[in-house]
């Protein structure tokens, strides 16, 4: 999720847990340690683009990080600030360990995918249930994590505990409502769903993009889970196929390696651009659910070397337009 969402969630934890005259501090380590594993962004290559795609929630993310990371951040903040406040290095390792708990598992409630089992699977886990920015799960748990240090009460941060996860059972509900959308909307058709993959559209759990696979073609619709399920009946793709859309591409170079490695990355939701030649989109995701409209995509060259790796680009800016129809879908 985003480094806000991250950070508070990181912190009431141990304020929850914990007393009044270190609710400060478990929140501000908690907090820290919540937001720290996100560091990986920085591992970044300009000759292989794809190397974010590989570290980014890998292993800072997975389980069996979290006492190291715990360990690693509670190091540089007892020297930076536990020494000199008197507070003890086991606390100071608890709360960070416990803030940076929280991270992978939350980023894990998302649809980009978290490798949550490294090193023994590489497996992106992504279950979908919440947005990768969701203002009503991330603002009441911030105004109750300062709730609970300015009034020192624990209470708040236990609230703000609940709410949390209230509200990714909510999620949870509503990625099941929309997925047997999804699946009725498939039958209706008369499709036999190959691969189907369901996920909230940007910052609320009320409108869902469906994606399935059907005779090696993609089907995109968005479903809103109100008290009555509406579908809003988009497009169709057809999926990528590397003989057919690239027929000058050697296997044996580095961009068809590449490909391979997006692939993997995009869970196999992969079609060729239909408007820009030599680009390959992720069609899990887009600012209109119901549109073929990519975040992001690789370019390919028929120019490059064998060694030349592809170009990784990101579409993520939205227009009026494109907020007004995701809008109309909300409030409809």
């Amino acid at each position: 999720m985003d480094p806000l969402s991250q950070g508070v969630v990181g912190a009431i934890l141990p304020q929850s847990t914990h007393k009044r005259s270190l609710f400060l501090w478990a929140g501000l380590f908690g907090m820290i340690g919540g937001m720290v594993p996100d560091l990986d962004t920085f591992i970044r290559s300009n000759a292989d683009p794809l190397i974010y795609l590989e570290y980014h929630r890998q292993f800072t993310h997975s389980l069996v990080f979290i006492p190291f990371g715990g360990l690693i951040c509670a190091g540089l903040l007892h020297i930076i600030i536990g020494r000199r406040k008197s507070l003890p290095f086991k606390m100071t390792y608890l709360f960070c360990t416990l803030g940076y708990a929280t991270h992978g598992l939350l980023d894990a409630m998302t649809s980009y995918g978290t490798q949550l089992l490294w090193p023994f699977s590489d497996a992106r886990i992504a279950w979908s249930y919440i947005s990768i920015v969701d203002p009503l799960f991330t603002l009441p748990i911030l105004i109750l994590g300062l709730l609970c240090i300015f009034k020192n009460k624990a209470l708040y941060a236990r609230i703000a505990l609940c709410w949390g996860m209230f509200y990714l059972s909510l999620g949870a509900l509503q990625n099941s409502r929309a997925h047997e959308a999804g699946l009725d909307l498939a039958a209706e058709r008369g499709h036999a769903i190959e691969e189907i993959s369901v996920k909230p559209s940007f910052g609320n759990l009320l409108v869902w993009k469906t994606v399935y696979q059907h005779n090696n073609k993609f089907y995109v619709d968005a479903v809103r889970t109100g008290w009555e399920l509406e579908v809003f009946k988009g497009t169709s793709m057809e999926a990528l196929n590397i003989e057919r859309d690239f027929p000058w591409l050697d296997k044996n170079t580095q961009q068809a390696k590449d490909i391979e490695r997006f692939r993997w990355f995009s869970n196999g939701y992969l079609a060729k651009d239909p408007e820009v030649e030599n680009r390959i989109i992720d069609l899990r995701y887009s600012f209109v659910p119901n549109q073929i409209n990519a975040l992001w995509s690789i370019g390919l060259s028929k120019e490059a070397l064998s060694s030349d790796h592809v170009r990784f680009l990101t579409h993520r800016k939205a227009g009026e337009t494109e907020r007004n129809a995701l809008l109309k879908m909300i409030i409809n």
